[in-house]
């Protein structure tokens, strides 16, 4: 009994997992010969699950999902990234914002991300990001942003990372440049 549950709860596992297209699953064909596999995942990092092969993507081939400070800078500059602030309003008025950031505290994030595009500009100030526009989460320190990163990932937002800096390095930064 303890089997048979484990094997459902793993092909359970499978199933969301590909239905969120964290990994890439094939169907194998039931006469494939073990060489024919074998030649197949030949540089390619996956596991055989039954008769079903589980590809995992690498990371080395995705962009990271941490942005440095110089990324943050540029892709501010470039006006190609939605740069989501999720700290709460008082820390924004008592440490200071990222300029051209978006304010969407962590708790709203899941209900902002599925709001209409009218309602998020009139409720938040900026555009709302689509699903496969690059988004920046940032916060005081980077572990509420890495939270919204799952969060956004999990409503289907694919180009999502997160500022591991958040507003203190932000800070330190900037002051170190505008001394020089």
């Amino acid at each position: 009994m303890i089997l048979n549950m484990y094997s459902r709860l793993t092909r359970t596992f499978v199933r969301v997992l590909a239905s969120r297209s964290a990994i890439y699953v094939v169907k194998l064909p039931t006469s494939t010969s073990s060489w024919t596999l074998l030649r197949y995942l030949h540089n390619v990092p996956a596991v055989c699950y039954g008769d079903i092969l589980l590809r995992n993507f690498s990371s080395s081939s995705q962009t990271s999902i941490n942005v440095s400070y110089e990324s943050l800078k540029k892709l501010l500059v470039s006006g190609t990234t939605v740069v989501i602030d999720v700290r709460e309003p008082w820390e924004l008025r008592e440490y200071g914002t990222i300029q051209g950031s978006i304010n969407v505290p962590l708790g709203q994030v899941n209900g902002a991300l599925q709001l209409q595009p009218e309602e998020f500009i009139e409720k938040y100030g900026g555009e709302m990001p689509s699903k496969s526009q690059n988004i920046v989460f940032s916060c005081l320190a980077g572990v509420r942003s890495k939270q919204a990163l799952d969060t956004a990932v999990s409503l289907g937002y694919t180009k999502v990372q997160h500022f591991s800096g958040g507003w203190k390095e932000w800070a330190e930064r900037e002051l170190i440049q505008s001394d020089k």
